[in-house]
């Protein structure tokens, strides 16, 4: 066999999760597998581009509410990362890898948030 068709072969099978049981000791249904994906099949899944959509929408909410919706995200983030940090995490899998990097950018993000409320409160209020 090829590596691919291992891959295959393991993606199609039950999460970790469900062999292991649940939370209070039971197992889970296991889903379906996809069409095509039993053994001998070489169909291949379509991509299912998720990330893209949860981008949009957060594009969508960020045009909307501006710098207040970042402000939200940044602090979300910020407070996030520093509990996981303070609890050991060093390698996030954020693009920036290192967690002090992540929180110095997501703290970045907040301070241009902050400024960005300033100045439309500003430019509303003729402050």
């Amino acid at each position: 066999m090829d590596p691919a068709s291992h891959a295959r072969r393991i993606a199609a099978g039950p999460l970790p999760s469900q062999l292991l049981g649940g939370r209070h000791g039971t197992t889970p249904e296991a889903p379906s597998a996809p069409p095509g994906s039993g053994p001998g099949s070489t169909e291949e899944a379509p991509f299912d581009p998720l990330r893209l959509c949860i981008f949009a929408t957060i594009a969508l909410l960020g045009w909307l509410a501006g710098p207040l919706a970042l402000s939200v995200f940044a602090a979300i983030g910020l407070i996030g990362y520093w509990k996981a940090r303070r609890r050991g995490l060093k390698k996030s899998k954020c693009y920036l890898r290192d967690t002090r990097l992540v929180l110095a950018y997501l703290a970045v993000l907040l301070a241009s948030a902050f400024y960005g409320i300033y100045l439309l409160a500003g430019r509303m209020f003729g402050v």
